[in-house]
């Protein structure tokens, strides 16, 4: 009887734990479900932003603008392993970035965009559509795009024209690229399931994740190509022996001599010449 009780009392304890679990899961899926709905609903956040995007349109944009390139930035050192002199991720470039997004990206994204809506307003045809796809790849995005890398080229350092146009052309082509393989596909998702009050917010998160991409990857090429320099073709897995031999004398190991480590040297940083940071022609990314 007292194993029969005890077997019993073992299954009756289990369904009790199992069943505390499983309320548990529900009621945290349907916190979670009344959370989303908050954000989404009509006193939610996204509510709130859009009636301050109808209501002061520039001033959220250039809030939303600054706030997106300053953590873009932030994000794409830490992705890229590129920290200041001092160790950090927080560089300069962060709270230029983000003056760069408030002050001159939303303003221009402002006007650039009401004025392509404008001329289309109203037009649902198919033709409408695709005019205002290649308006927007063709007019809008190289404006866009030439006046992002000439504030690019000033922020990483460049101080005469010569500079500012060798930056523009490195990275020209390469951002066009980018922007005509993206836009097209956005654009048309947003005329087809988005009203047009909410397509600030998404291209904000498209451009967004695509600007910490572009710069990341080229943070990682601008990184690569000092370590080459600095340790030569044979890179530092080659260097790394040097001096592990028995009977090294002390200084013979890269790094055990002032100026050895990458960064120990004026212009060994990333963005301490002018135009590091976005690249020679010889230099520039490839997608």
């Amino acid at each position: 009887m007292s194993v029969k009780f005890e077997k019993e009392t073992v299954k009756t304890t289990t369904g009790a734990l199992a069943e505390a679990a499983g309320k548990g899961k529900d009621d945290l899926m349907s916190e979670v479900g009344k959370a989303l709905k908050k954000g989404g609903g009509p006193s939610g956040y996204l509510m709130a932003y859009l009636k301050q995007l109808q209501s002061n349109p520039l001033r959220t944009k250039m809030l939303t603008s600054g706030t997106l390139s300053g953590l873009q930035e932030f994000l794409a050192s830490w992705i890229a392993h590129d920290r200041s002199k001092s160790g950090h991720y927080f560089t300069s470039r962060v709270p230029k970035m983000a003056l760069y997004g408030a002050v001159i990206s939303a303003p221009l994204g402002h006007v650039l965009i009401s004025l392509l809506q404008k001329v289309f307003q109203g037009r649902k045809s198919l033709k409408a559509k695709i005019l205002q796809i290649l308006a927007s790849n063709l007019i809008i995005a190289p404006i866009q795009n030439s006046i992002y890398l000439v504030s690019m080229a000033l922020i990483a350092g460049a101080r005469t024209f010569h500079q500012v146009r060798a930056t523009v052309k490195a990275g020209f082509w390469p951002v066009m690229k980018v922007s005509w393989i993206v836009s097209p596909i956005s654009l048309a998702f947003a005329q087809q399931f988005l009203p047009e009050t909410t397509w600030v917010p998404f291209f904000n998160i498209i451009g967004f994740v695509i600007g910490t991409y572009i710069n990341a990857h080229t943070k990682k090429k601008r990184l690569a190509a000092l370590r080459r320099k600095h340790y030569g073709d044979g890179g530092s897995g080659r260097s790394s022996q040097i001096g592990g031999r028995p009977g090294d004398r002390p200084g013979d190991r890269l790094g055990d001599r002032p100026g050895d480590r990458l960064g120990d040297r004026p212009g060994d940083r990333l963005g301490d010449r002018p135009g590091d940071e976005y690249g020679r022609p010889d230099d520039r990314p490839r997608y």
